[in-house]
């Protein structure tokens, strides 16, 4: 399982010309399933994304969490953070999992996310064409993969 996590002033997803969700100041968490993901892949990344201490403190230093400063968190599927490049010019994603695989994944993800954190998560539609817009505070962004813990 990766996540990318970026720090946000605000974050947005679009379908089809409606908002389908939005944040303030927080994280937008894109979600990418391989088959051999479980329950200890999402435990690990959960842990790890609401513990993060990358939001300023008082001093202007990051030693603060999302949950320190209130935040708020909107997780978005993305199959593409599976894609390779080795061959050719058009990405393969055969890494990344199927739907019946990848969508109880992602919402249990989602669910274990709110039930650590205490708070709503926002989120896209598994496998819809989405228009994500977001503001990245930091610029912060942080790649994680479960598959590498240490």
């Amino acid at each position: 399982m990766r996540i990318i996590i970026q720090r946000v002033t605000h974050a947005s997803v679009t379908i089809a010309g409606k908002r389908k969700a939005e944040i303030g100041q927080g994280l937008l968490i894109f979600l990418g399933i391989e088959t051999e993901d479980t329950a200890e892949d999402i435990d690990f990344l959960c842990k790890k994304t609401i513990n993060l201490r990358i939001f300023d403190d008082p001093n202007g230093v990051m030693n603060c969490s999302v949950m320190d400063v209130g935040g708020e968190l909107l997780c978005v599927s993305q199959f593409t953070l599976y894609a390779s490049t080795r061959k050719g010019n058009r990405p393969s994603y055969i890494r990344a999992a199927r739907p019946e695989i990848a969508i109880p994944l992602y919402e249990q993800f989602c669910n274990e996310l709110e039930v650590r954190s205490g708070r709503r998560v926002q989120t896209g539609e598994f496998g819809a064409c989405m228009q994500v817009e977001l503001a990245n505070d930091g610029p912060v962004t942080i790649m994680m993969d479960s598959k590498y813990k240490e």
